[in-house]
């Protein structure tokens, strides 16, 4: 369910809408945002859905977006978002690994890449950025040619994946059971399945375990 949010102004304060699933972070990203005086959030979406219906009336001037929402995912949201040529920014804030993930949001038409795992203050940073009309993505990404080569590497058989069999391949690898990523993406048992078996045809691999040992090492390679 969407959330409205109604706050006296004084002088020139910038618009966030925040689309986040999980409330606690939720609510602690709105917290921080609305202590900044040229900040203010008008409104809230824990799915896309209703993200997309309060974005259209509420005509924010950014939306803080969070990949892994029930049923539509955010990268999907994005591709919505600019196909009805919203005037809006887009940043994602997410757990999910940045090297892999930002180059799909920037092409999907995101403004910005964050992890949930950085400093506030750093998000905070990465909306004035995004605000001031420049692209966001962190100096380990793309600062280096050091940075560059491993996304690179990974990004190879794993760019035959769609954005849910990748979001799929990720919960795999983080130990999540079929049941539990069935509800944290809005699928159903058979979906997550027909996911399941796509993954691994596109990257040749023999069985489900060894699908799950693959998943295992690129989600730990990928923090290191």
């Amino acid at each position: 369910m969407a959330k409205l949010l109604k706050k006296k102004v004084a002088g020139h304060q910038a618009r966030i809408f925040l689309v986040e699933d999980h409330p606690v972070f939720r609510d602690g990203l709105a917290k921080l945002l609305d202590g900044e005086g040229d900040l203010t959030v008008c409104g809230e979406a824990g799915d896309a859905r209703q993200a997309l219906k309060s974005i259209i009336k509420l005509k924010p001037d950014l939306a803080v977006v969070d990949l892994g929402l029930p049923g539509k995912s955010g990268l999907e949201l994005i591709k919505e978002i600019r196909a009805r040529k919203l005037a809006i920014k887009l940043l994602v804030v997410s757990m999910f690994d940045e090297a892999l993930y930002a180059q799909r949001v920037l092409r999907a038409g995101g403004d910005g890449y964050i992890m949930k795992q950085e400093d506030p203050q750093e998000i905070i940073l990465a909306i004035r950025d995004v605000l001031a009309g420049h692209i966001y993505v962190s100096e380990d990404v793309f600062a280096s040619d050091a940075a560059r080569q491993p996304a690179e590497k990974k990004a190879g058989a794993l760019d035959l994946l769609t954005d849910s069999e990748l979001e799929v391949l990720e919960m795999l690898g983080q130990g999540k059971s079929t049941p539990t990523i069935s509800t944290e993406l809005g699928l159903s048992g058979a979906e997550v399945n027909t996911h399941t078996n796509s993954i691994r045809r596109k990257l040749k691999l023999e069985s489900t375990n060894a699908l799950i040992r693959y998943a295992v090492c690129w989600v730990e390679d990928s923090r290191n």
